[in-house]
């Protein structure tokens, strides 16, 4: 491992609490729905489809070769106590995450050396409803109807490469798919242009935890939570009644909005998988480090 860094207890405080802070601020508006027992078929979908509790999200680690002084490790499950404090204890976390670890290592290092692929147009959500009278959002209506949704389907066909999508897919759908994607080649599939690709930097974030530095999950999540309204907003749905202007990938115009900002959340991805990368790589300080 690298150089070990001393957080005065005053400094890793102020960093928890501001952490903290920035978590309250972005799932007030969740948090109040729930408690109201209201649901959201937008925002709900990153504490229902992912693991990580909005308590698991708030709470603060420093993440490896971090000490933070005056701490006590009943407070920091996984750490242990080292001269000055507090810190992870990475010897036990490779033990019981190693393999792990070294899967996500592999997959975020394959998945950035390929170009982006900007051409699927969020059909992904499109090839789940088709030619089916099962919905996941049984409240909200298909915004062209089942038989236009269905046609788009067809006129457009399906690129998709992420097999936690495909395995969504209708039985009728699954054959319209150019790719068909099985968990034993998510890795030599997933590229950085898909938005479910773009979206798990947040699983991958946090089921590293407590190696992941906070900061980091927290901005995974930011960026999964912007990549999710743009899935639904292009999905076959009409949330218009919740603020959420459609894109309309049926038509040219809606497709170049789609890719433009597909183009910038894979930009905004491939910062984050470096970062998560270099977590990795620290780690492993015996494997080599990719990408």
């Amino acid at each position: 491992m690298g150089g070990v860094i001393v957080l005065p207890f005053e400094e890793w405080t102020a960093r928890r609490d501001a952490h903290a802070a920035d978590v309250d601020a972005l799932l007030r508006d969740h948090l109040e729905r729930r408690r109201r027992g209201q649901r959201h078929p937008v925002e709900d979908f990153l504490f229902e489809y992912y693991s990580h509790r909005p308590g698991q999200l708030r709470r603060w680690h420093p993440g490896a070769s971090v000490v933070l002084a005056g701490a006590r490790p009943e407070d920091f499950p996984g750490h242990h106590r080292v001269e000055g404090g507090v810190a992870l204890d990475l010897d036990a976390f490779l033990a019981r995450r190693g393999d792990t670890l070294r899967w996500v290592r592999d997959l975020l290092a394959a998945t950035a050396t390929r170009p982006a692929q900007l051409g699927c147009f969020g059909l992904h959500e499109w090839a789940m409803v088709y030619r089916s009278d099962e919905v996941r959002h049984t409240t909200w209506p298909l915004r062209l109807g089942p038989e236009r949704t269905n046609a788009v389907v067809e006129e457009r066909g399906v690129r998709c490469s992420h097999f936690d999508a495909f395995r969504f897919f209708t039985e009728p759908a699954r054959p319209l798919n150019v790719l068909q994607p099985r968990r034993e080649t998510q890795t030599q599939l997933e590229q950085p242009g898909c938005l479910h690709a773009t979206m798990d930097l947040y699983k991958w974030a946090y089921k590293l935890t407590p190696l992941t530095p906070s900061e980091l999950v927290l901005d995974c999540f930011r960026l999964a939570r912007d990549v999710r309204e743009l899935d639904m907003r292009a999905s076959p749905y009409d949330f218009s009644a919740l603020g959420y202007v459609p894109v309309p990938i049926e038509t040219p115009e809606g497709r170049a909005e789609y890719v433009a900002a597909q183009r910038t959340f894979a930009e905004r991805g491939t910062a984050l998988r470096s970062r998560l990368l270099a977590v990795c790589a620290r780690a492993l300080t015996d494997e080599p480090a990719s990408a």
